[in-house]
């Protein structure tokens, strides 16, 4: 994935790669490191419409559940099944591997730059 520097990001802590009109979702380490050890992971098929800031998914950790968040309205392009298959890969490559979902869109709202979501967690 790109450089942690050139992604955006949400206040509910998942990192947007923007390529044309779709955009590529995951989860920060901030918000792999607070769930803990992620053990399963819910994503929507491919062809599922998406409304910003509605439910799409979920990630439960052996300390939590944890909702995975439309940062866009759209349709789901794909779903990472690796991650389905083998949920640790949150935890250990949340920018790359780890990556939840893709999502073809319109409208692209504004999200956090690098340094305004690093503030807002406070690293």
């Amino acid at each position: 994935m790109a450089d942690k520097t050139q992604l955006q990001y949400t206040a509910e802590h998942e990192w947007i790669l923007v390529t044309g009109t779709t955009a590529t979702v995951g989860i920060t380490a901030y918000a792999a490191e607070k769930l803990g050890d992620v053990v399963f992971v819910d994503l929507p098929a491919a062809g599922t419409t998406v409304a910003l800031g509605k439910v799409v998914g979920e990630i439960e950790s052996t300390k939590s559940v944890g909702e995975l968040f439309a940062p866009v309205d759209g349709v789901i392009l794909e779903s990472n099944q690796a991650v389905v298959d083998a949920p640790e890969l949150v935890n250990s490559d949340p920018f790359g591997e780890g990556w939840l979902i893709k999502v073809s869109f319109e409208v692209l709202p504004t999200f956090l730059s690098f340094d305004e979501y690093t503030a807002l967690v406070g690293e």
